[in-house]
């Protein structure tokens, strides 16, 4: 059995005033966030990447499994393939797959099958989840709570994202399994979120939509 052992958890002794400053501060910070699809091609170290996933690695994860895999894309000829799968699969789906009430939905966002920024960004981060590990033996090891570890190192990631002055777009063309594929990853991985990341195009725009109010998201008791 796997003995126990623990270490010393620090944090800081913030005060009411500085609790409430750096919270609104982040709340503000996080409001302007917004998903991007004009992606200019100005360069992104490969350093701020690594430390971008580094920080969605420290998600907390069921039993600390860590059920994730974090495949960094820089390589313009495997963005070409990803996207040119993925526009195969988004044709299909704005042509039959998708159904009216959804590309209603989708209408104010002004989008179709063409993804550009797949191949426009500088970076495309895919992030696989683990329904279970590979020891060196072969032998399967059980993860838990798979589905909502790997969202919650997704929203880590975005969240980093943007505090480094990036922008990014939530991408799941469906099916993703040509993810696993062009990017040789093990039966045991499977796609869960495309990333493309970058810097905003020059003049970017954004559909003008609104956020929920905190009265529509949220109930105290």
């Amino acid at each position: 059995m796997e003995s126990k052992s623990f270490i010393p958890y620090t944090t800081e002794d913030l005060t009411l005033s500085e609790q409430k400053e750096r919270v609104t501060s982040f709340y503000h910070t996080m409001s302007n966030r917004r998903s991007v699809r004009h992606f200019s091609h100005k360069k992104v170290d490969e350093n701020i990447i690594r430390m971008l996933i580094n920080t969605a690695g420290t998600a907390p994860s069921g039993a600390n499994k860590q059920p994730w895999t974090f495949c960094a894309v820089s390589s313009p000829d495997i963005k070409q393939k990803i996207r040119e799968a993925a526009e195969k699969e988004e044709f299909e789906n704005y042509h039959g797959r998708m159904s009216e009430e959804w590309l209603q939905d989708l209408q104010k966002f002004d989008t179709n099958w063409v993804k550009e920024f797949l191949t426009e960004a500088p970076w495309l981060i895919i992030l696989f989840k683990k329904s279970y590990d590979l020891e060196a033996s072969g032998q399967k090891t059980k993860n838990y709570y798979v589905q909502e570890s790997v969202g919650i190192a997704a929203g880590m990631l975005i969240t980093a994202i943007h505090l480094a002055g990036l922008v990014t777009l939530t991408h799941t063309p469906s099916p993703m399994g040509f993810l696993q594929d062009i990017l040789g990853r093990p039966e045991n991985e499977k796609p869960f979120l495309l990333l493309p990341v970058g810097y905003p195009a020059e003049n970017c725009m954004v559909p003008d939509i609104k956020r929920k109010s905190e009265n529509e998201i949220s109930l105290f008791f």
